[in-house]
């Protein structure tokens, strides 16, 4: 679990020092931030989907996928448990939910979110998840500076995600075959790309709706892989 908990606390660092600069930076300047990142975004998304060995298969998983986040309603529940953070802090941060929502996805749907979590389960290797705790808190500068107090929040969805992720690899490392995970990485990558959208606003997906579509990448490279 000490890759989680670095990550965690990188956020958090990271979403500080944002916060604190917000000030000093003008708005035309977030608003190409903030572009900037949204095309990013996809392009690491494009790196991550390119690398599926199965089309087919990642195709099936993000519809089942799709269809089970819609019909438990995650990403609505996640809007939830934003909006009832920012009462409870009462924060009058009108992108609060914006800035904790966007940033839980993405921090959580990455490859080094999935294989990271997974290789400090098996291996008690945190390597990976020390790497992205340092692109995590960049990433939280540029975005705690664009969309405020709500990306430092993103540290609990990645807490209960990546350390749910370590715990459960450690129960079922015998079956995570190295197509397994590739498929979960690109099937992660499908759904940053969607993130680069919303960041763009060209297309508002549901990406929380998506999120157990990698879970079922995994269980059907197992499967028919």
């Amino acid at each position: 679990m000490i890759g989680t908990i670095v990550n965690v606390i990188a956020i958090i660092i990271g979403s500080l020092i944002g916060i604190l600069f917000n000030k000093f930076i003008p708005k035309r300047v977030k608003e190409i931030i903030f572009q900037a990142l949204g095309l990013s975004t996809i392009l690491i998304g494009m790196q991550l989907a390119l690398k599926t060995e199965n089309v087919l298969l990642v195709i099936f998983s993000l519809i089942i996928g799709g269809i089970i986040g819609e019909l438990i309603h995650i990403e609505k529940k996640l809007k939830k448990f934003g909006i009832s953070l920012k009462k409870k802090l009462k924060s009058k941060d009108s992108k609060f939910v914006e800035g904790f929502v966007t940033t839980s996805l993405l921090f959580c749907v990455g490859a080094m979110a999935i294989v990271g979590s997974i290789e400090d389960g098996i291996n008690n290797n945190p390597s990976i998840l020390l790497t992205k705790s340092l692109l995590d808190g960049f990433a939280s500068i540029a975005f705690a500076s664009a969309l405020g107090f709500g990306v430092m929040f993103s540290a609990i969805p990645i807490l209960i995600y990546q350390g749910g992720l370590t715990l459960l690899a450690v129960y079922i490392k015998q079956y995570l075959t190295p197509s397994a995970i590739t498929e979960m990485s690109a099937v992660g990558g499908l759904l940053i790309i969607g993130i680069g959208l919303s960041l763009l606003n060209i297309k508002k997906i549901k990406i929380g709706n998506l999120l157990p579509s990698v879970l079922v990448a995994a269980i059907l490279a197992i499967i028919f892989m």
